[in-house]
């Protein structure tokens, strides 16, 4: 790889490591956030929900405006909201202010990723585009280990508020990095932005978040109307955000389902150290360093799934990961209260989201779609990813609320993603066989 692609490299892989590790370093620091805003337990999936459904804002409308104006000058912008966003969190004096520091931070690292990998593709042979693209990814699985462990001491340490504070330089570093090797040139794809379509999916998401979040069943009803009308639009918009052709067939359809499913998964990791500080007196450090240990566990077990995939097919992956995350999460369910089995649930999940977050269902989709709609059909997994994460973190403040006592509402929220790992690898089974 000559020096031209690699500090293109560095530029986008320190951009999605600073979006990346945001969201894993806040997690330790949940329970000290909430005795700084005296908020109660319950409330604090707004944080996880809000940033999710901005993220997918950010997502749809940076990389359309990328597609227009250059990657450069929208990379630059979403890390610069990016930091704005952190600012704001670092000064916040009330926990709505620091819900609004979220959002900000969330509509700029939205747009990161996908407009790094769109940069690749502009400048990076296709003969090492692969090996490209797994470098700035690995990054990621990085910040997954890294933020829990850091969170954790910063909180212990110093303060919460800290986290962000370290967003600020990085961001200059990257901005720079940014300004001097991504490429200034645009595609210019003609055609008009879906802003009817956006509006109407942020409404689906938001009356759906709030009204699982707070059990209010008119915003679920709400949320249900809006994404019937969303779907309604799609067929009939010039340029859908979401091509309604790419659920034609039994496969896609089945991976797009079982995405979301995924993706509420992978919502219950966020909880964690909250869990871990409330039942065994933890401090911050230690919480964040066992789920870390998932975290590393996860990221250890990626490359052998994607290597797996090759020799035993999609379908048999995803089955080994939804049953060792099933266990995992049942084990932690009924054992938070024990080191040794909070331990073993984290390592045995860690197996499972490696394998159901690595490459399998983006493996069927590229092997799936039409070639024209290859990348609209890996970006909308992607949201799908991330709504199941808003249904995650969503179910498991609806449980805490219902159940009173964070603790007893914690065990069942846990004991019901096991139920939805169950349904997961039940979703595979529909899948098309490697042989068929």
């Amino acid at each position: 790889m000559d020096r031209r692609h690699l500090f293109l490299l560095i530029s986008l892989g320190l951009g999605v490591f600073l979006g990346a590790l945001d969201l894993g370093i806040l997690a330790p620091a949940l329970p000290a956030l909430a005795a700084t805003f005296a908020i109660p337990t319950n409330e604090l999936a707004w944080i996880f929900t809000l940033y999710l459904v901005c993220a997918i804002a950010g997502i749809a409308t940076m990389s359309a405006l990328a597609d227009r104006y250059g990657r450069r000058s929208i990379y630059i912008a979403c890390v610069t909201i990016f930091a704005l966003g952190s600012v704001i969190a670092v000064v916040a004096s009330s926990f709505g202010m620091f819900l609004l520091a979220r959002g900000v931070q969330a509509i700029g690292a939205g747009g990161i990723f996908p407009v790094a990998t769109a940069a690749i593709g502009d400048r990076v042979p296709a003969a090492r585009r692969g090996a490209a693209l797994g470098l700035v990814a690995a990054t990621w699985g990085l910040a997954a280990v890294v933020g829990p462990l850091a969170g954790g001491l910063i909180t212990h340490f110093v303060s919460w508020r800290w986290i962000f504070a370290a967003n600020f330089p990085l961001a200059i570093v990257v901005i720079v990095l940014a300004r001097r090797h991504l490429p200034a040139t645009a595609p210019h794809t003609r055609g008009r932005f879906d802003v009817l379509g956006l509006a109407l999916l942020l409404a689906a998401l938001w009356g759906l978040s709030v009204g699982l979040t707070q059990n209010i069943v008119a915003c679920v009803a709400g949320g249900v109307l809006a994404a019937l009308l969303f779907a309604a639009w799609q067929t009939r918009a010039a340029a859908p955000l979401v091509p309604l052709a790419l659920f034609s067939t039994r496969n896609l359809a089945v991976t797009y389902g079982l995405e979301l499913v995924i993706g509420a998964l992978e919502g219950s990791l966020f909880f964690i150290p909250t869990v871990l500080v409330a039942a065994q007196r933890m401090n911050y450090a230690a919480a964040g360093s066992i789920a870390a240990l998932g975290a590393l566990v996860f990221v250890i077990v990626i490359p052998y799934a994607g290597r797996a995939l090759d020799r035993f097919g999609a379908r048999s992956v995803l089955l080994a990961g939804t049953a060792f995350t099933t266990v995992g999460l049942a084990v932690f369910a009924f054992g938070f209260g024990s080191l040794g089995l909070s331990i073993l649930a984290m390592i045995v999940a860690g197996v499972g989201f490696g394998a159901l977050l690595g490459a399998p269902t983006r493996y069927l989709i590229t092997n799936e779609a039409p070639a024209g709609k290859r990348a609209t059909a890996l970006g909308l997994l992607s949201q799908f990813l991330i709504f199941g994460q808003i249904v995650g973190a969503s179910l498991a403040g609806g449980f805490v609320k219902l159940a009173g006592a964070p603790l007893r509402g914690f065990a069942d929220a846990y004991a019901a993603f096991a139920v939805l790992g169950i349904v997961a690898g039940l979703l595979t089974l529909a899948l098309k066989s490697r042989s068929g």
